[in-house]
């Protein structure tokens, strides 16, 4: 006789803490959620997953329990397969997760179970990766991508991930496993770069922030409250000479309140 095996494990909060039992409380705007795995690809694993219900709580954290069904959609059976559900709220921040093992569920079979997790608060999606795989269905995992949050101090500046442009900050990117860089730029500010990598167990939800520091240009306060930025070219006694934006902008000295200067290198001399 075969057997068939599911674990599921709470991984955010441990079992041997106390949990509070609260009455059942069920969503009823919450549907019954399908994923499929791969994403692309032939499809090897279907999870069905019911509608949350919370079980108990302590402290901000809530203890869930959903009807999980998982579908061997597969030619062969299945052994030894571990899968992380990830538990996101409307704001794609991650809020949860758990283990689930799918183990000698043969080509065509399906099982049913209950899944136990711990989360801030009811999901508004799921999604499911692998953690470990047996040798058998290694070719049928895609490379892992996530998503992760990318943003600059200040917001507007242009990102490239690897070289490529992906928009203006703040935006969501999709990264592979591995290192990559990022690079910002945004007129008046110094460009930068950031690199970072990422492992084959980190999740999406993650952010990057970056500072661009101070304007790269000085500032040229008038006295009607307008402010330019730009490179003072020169200053006589009826007028100022600003270079702002590649074009000369020649103000009358009246009209200037003050002047901020950026601290600029000698020529010649470079950043060590």
């Amino acid at each position: 006789m075969k057997r068939y095996t599911i674990l599921s494990l709470a991984l955010v909060m441990p079992c041997l803490l106390p949990v509070a039992l609260a009455p059942v409380v069920l969503a009823k705007d919450q549907a019954t959620q399908v994923l499929v795995w791969p994403e692309t690809g032939t499809p090897v694993l279907r999870f069905t997953f019911g509608k949350f219900k919370q079980i108990g709580s302590l402290g901000d954290q809530h203890t869930y329990m959903t009807e999980t069904l998982v579908e061997n959609l597969w030619s062969k059976p299945i052994s030894n397969a571990n899968f992380a559900l990830y538990l996101f709220d409307g704001n794609k921040v991650r809020i949860g997760e758990a283990t689930i093992t799918v183990n000698n569920v043969g080509p065509g079979e399906a099982v049913k179970f209950q899944t136990t997790i711990a989360a801030a608060s009811l999901p508004a999606t799921l999604s499911v990766a692998p953690r470990s795989l047996p040798k058998e269905l290694g070719p049928s995992a895609p490379p892992k991508v996530i998503s992760i949050t990318v943003n600059t101090v200040p917001q507007g500046a242009t990102a490239k991930l690897d070289g490529t442009d992906v928009g203006t900050t703040p935006k969501i990117v999709q990264v592979g496993v591995g290192k990559h860089v990022l690079e910002f730029s945004k007129e008046g500010f110094n460009p930068g770069t950031f690199p970072f990598e990422i492992g084959p167990d980190d999740a999406s939800g993650g952010s990057v922030s970056f500072d661009l520091g101070t304007s790269a240009h000085d500032t040229i306060e008038l006295r009607d409250g307008s402010v330019l930025s730009g490179d003072l070219v020169s200053v006589s006694g009826k007028e100022v000479v600003v270079k702002v934006a590649g074009s000369l902008q020649r103000l009358n000295r009246n009209q200037v309140k003050r002047i901020l200067f950026v601290e600029r290198q000698p020529a010649g001399q470079s950043n060590p």
